[in-house]
């Protein structure tokens, strides 16, 4: 389950080079250029990084459930498949790519970017509070990891969804700066490093 981190880290890293670069370009050019868009495009990477991770490490330890290598949990019992992989399962009972398959399909229209969401996800592989051990492990509130990862999310969609724009002033879009972008960042990467420590514990 460690290659989800991996890419996650990986992930974060371009938001984080993306927040960067405008802090260099705003030092090296005029107010007159708006680089405003630079920092809208590194919180939505960075919350794609959230969703990415949540994806992958869901489908990991799934596959591990199903190998016997991880404890089942009440809601991976549930999960459903086709019958056409059920007929694959039975002339190919040791292979495993037909799950691994069923799990990209079926998740690849969902979004584990709201703390609801992530939780449902996290159930299939770990039957951890999930957001009641990140909250110990951040020292937060619960209530405050899911309202401040959800601004983040709601956010990120006004920018994906809306253009940002806000519908109170025409053709002016929602005020953002670099603090609010890294900071974003940085909370988001310590959910998800919190997020592995709690589904990694043995089972």
């Amino acid at each position: 389950m460690n290659s989800a981190l991996e890419q996650f880290e990986l992930n974060i890293q371009r938001a984080r080079t993306l927040a960067a670069i405008h802090n260099v370009l705003g030092i090296r050019t005029t107010k007159a250029l708006d680089t405003s868009d630079i920092l809208r495009s590194a919180l939505v990477l960075a919350v794609s990084a959230l969703d990415q991770y949540v994806h992958e490490v869901v489908r990991l330890g799934l596959l591990e459930i199903y190998g016997g290598r991880r404890a089942h949990t009440p809601t991976s019992l549930k999960f459903g498949v086709s019958l056409g992989r059920a007929l694959q399962i039975l002339v190919e009972p040791e292979d495993d790519s037909w799950l691994d398959t069923e799990i990209r399909e079926r998740h690849s229209w969902q979004s584990f970017e709201h703390p609801d969401r992530i939780a449902d996800a996290i159930r299939l592989i770990s039957d951890v509070s999930i957001w009641d051990t990140v909250a110990r492990d951040l020292t937060y509130d619960t209530s405050d990891v899911k309202r401040r990862l959800g601004l983040i999310v709601d956010r990120r969609n006004k920018i994906t969804h809306e253009a940002d724009l806000d519908p109170s002033f025409p053709n002016m879009r929602w005020p953002i700066d670099d603090e609010m972008v890294f900071d974003a960042i940085t909370f988001i990467a310590q959910v998800v490093q919190s997020i592995h420590k709690a589904v990694s514990e043995p089972l």
